[in-house]
């Protein structure tokens, strides 16, 4: 596999954590570096951490994993994107609100995120990849991707804090919705 082409998956792959990391940074009152990072590490952990369980199960379990991962990641997805609508409507009785990063909050965004990751490793497999190389490529991707998303969200949450979490909410019932409609053939790209 060319680096071109192992760079355009990891981008690719990257894109829903990246996604995810600026819905959390708009609903964040202060996105900290050290928020940044840690949701940087939790998606690169887990981007880099699935093609690599795909590639050591390949096939003996591929048709099994490939038939439903986008129920998966559909419904973490729909479920904690409808939680931070529902959140959105609440009152708050502080302006400042802390950003949720423990393991409750982020261990399923990072599945989500990652699960179609899983599928590449499978390919992976066939494909004969160096895999320490392309899964820590692909992890770092993520990482920086996803650190920068958190910075890029906040900035544009602070402007417009009454909203923030709502979209975030929408947005990630939108990336659900799309990973399903893309696997069921629903949505096809030019």
């Amino acid at each position: 596999m060319s680096f071109f082409v192992l760079f355009a998956l990891a981008i690719g792959l990257s894109m829903d954590a990246f996604a995810v990391a600026i819905c959390i940074g708009l609903s964040s009152a202060k996105a900290t570096l050290k928020i940044a990072l840690i949701v940087g590490l939790y998606f690169g952990i887990f981007q880099a951490a699935m093609p690599l369980i795909g590639y050591f199960i390949a096939s003996q379990f591929a048709d099994m994993i490939i038939s439903f991962d986008h129920w998966i990641a559909f419904g973490l997805l729909v479920f904690l994107g409808g939680k931070m609508i529902y959140g959105s409507f609440k009152k708050e009785e502080f302006s400042e609100k802390e950003t949720d990063i423990s393991p409750k909050q982020m261990l399923p965004l990072a599945v989500a995120t990652s699960i179609d990751a899983l599928a590449v490793g499978v390919s992976f497999a066939f494909l004969q990849v160096n895999i320490v190389p392309a899964v820590l490529f692909i992890g770092i991707t993520t990482f920086i991707l996803s650190a920068a998303g958190v910075k890029i969200g906040n900035l544009f949450g602070v402007r417009f804090k009454s909203k923030a979490e709502l979209a975030g909410g929408i947005i990630l019932v939108l990336i659900g919705v799309n990973i399903l409609l893309e696997h069921l053939g629903l949505l096809m790209y030019g």
